[in-house]
This record gives structure tokens, sequence and C-alpha cells, in this order.
């Protein structure tokens, strides 16, 4: 059996941010570096749509950082696991690797 492995929109998003404030230097732009290596590596872009953001609000506030709530208001959506260390994402009811 084949993992499918995705890429959020929004850790795109977070990293294009973390780059442009010097805490992510980058051998490239952001918006050709994550591409190519996204699709050097075979992942699949996933996109964060409204019932994503929608779903956040159903969320409670276990974790203040609003981008790891809404990966997993994704993952929850979606049926997928996070790949994250942080123990704060794994409070919420979602499967979580690392």
């Amino acid at each position: 059996m084949e993992n499918v492995v995705y890429l959020s929109a929004l850790s795109a998003w977070e990293i294009a941010i973390k780059h442009r404030l010097g805490r992510l230097p980058l051998p490239l732009p952001p918006h050709i570096y994550v591409a190519g290596r996204r699709d050097w590596l075979a992942i699949r872009p996933l996109p964060f749509g409204e019932d994503c953001a929608a779903h956040d609000a159903r969320l409670p506030l276990l974790h203040r950082d609003p981008f790891d709530r809404r990966l997993v208001s994704q993952a929850m959506l979606h049926s997928l696991a996070i790949v994250t260390p942080n123990p704060a994402v794994r409070a919420y009811p979602v499967l979580t690797l690392w």
C-alpha cells in the first residue's frame, strides 16, 4: 500500500511568512522553493477551503497557534494524519505521526 503525502497550503503560507521575517532562510524565494521541493518529493498540494476555515471555530482552544489549529481542521475533515512533534496538536482528536 502506498501512502499519499500532502502539503497544506497553510504550511506553504507559514513558510513564506517565516522566510519574510528572516526566521527561515531558503536558497530560493518561497514560491519557487516550496513548489519545487513538493514536486521533487511527489507531495500533493492540499488547498485550504471554506469547510476547513469554518471547522476551526468548532475546535477547543487547546493550542494558540492558528496555523496548527487549521491544520488540525484539515486533517480531521480529510481523514489525514499530521506529521508533527508538537504535543499541543496531539491534544486534539486527530492522528499524528512523529
